[in-house]
């Protein structure tokens, strides 16, 4: 009985022992990689502001300069379907001094979105809408049509990246690299380096350029398009 308790346990104890994994042998890395592209469309986000103590008066004085502001779409031959409406606010304004709180009236807000997709015209066209009743430029957001591509190259040279690192890791401890056993994509994105923004106010605020209205200077710079890779691989023999 005692041998073969013995026995039995040495068995189990065999049997445990072959279902035991041993860790693998692994590296894990992320590789990064960004570049350059020039962007070749830009989203101007516009708004007209209008204050009155009338409602109506302020809510018309305000329908009245956005006509004149997409009159200007239309002169630049901006298409119809790049043009839109964003969003309409109304809320009263007041200020508070001396303990006394004054009501301004009520400001009247509408945002209209404009995708340029000529970039020469980007300076002519702001100053334009400007001159028309623009008093907001809430956003410029320059853009590529071709991010897909841009992306598609950038996360190659990521996963490039990731490889020629483990190698030179591996070697460097007298290792050689194998099969890559899982691969994450850790995420995209294109980033605007630097920027254009005014946020105006008043009718009394400065536009860009002289004060005869020559129009500034215009450089869209370029887009940084970037990918990110986490790649795991086996450790070789």
């Amino acid at each position: 009985m005692k041998m073969t308790l013995v026995v039995s346990l040495m068995l189990g104890g065999l049997a445990y022992a072959d279902k035991v994994e041993v860790a693998p042998r692994e590296i894990s890395v992320t590789g990064e990689a960004e570049i350059k592209v020039v962007p070749d469309q830009v989203i101007l986000t516009i708004a007209v502001e209008t204050l009155d103590k009338d409602l109506l008066t302020a809510k018309q004085q305000n329908d009245e300069r956005v006509k004149k502001v997409l009159a200007v779409t239309a002169q630049f031959k901006i298409e119809p379907k790049h043009v839109q409406t964003d969003q309409v606010t109304i809320e009263p304004r007041t200020r508070t001094y001396d303990q006394k709180e004054e009501f301004l009236g009520f400001a009247v807000r509408k945002s209209v979105v404009v995708c340029l997709k000529d970039m020469a015209h980007f300076e002519a066209v702001l100053m334009a809408f400007l001159k028309a009743g623009t008093n907001r430029v809430d956003g410029v957001q320059f853009q590529t049509t071709e991010l897909r591509k841009h992306r598609d190259k950038a996360r190659l040279l990521a996963i490039r990246a990731a490889r020629d690192k483990a190698t030179a890791l591996a070697s460097e401890l007298g290792q050689k690299l194998g099969r890559p056993r899982s691969i994450v994509e850790n995420g995209t994105g294109g980033i605007r380096r630097g920027g254009y923004q005014q946020n105006m106010m008043n009718d009394s605020a400065s536009m860009p350029g002289d004060a005869s209205g020559a129009e500034t200077g215009f450089a869209p710079g370029q887009i940084s398009v970037s990918a990110s890779v986490s790649v795991r691989f086996d450790l070789a023999d």
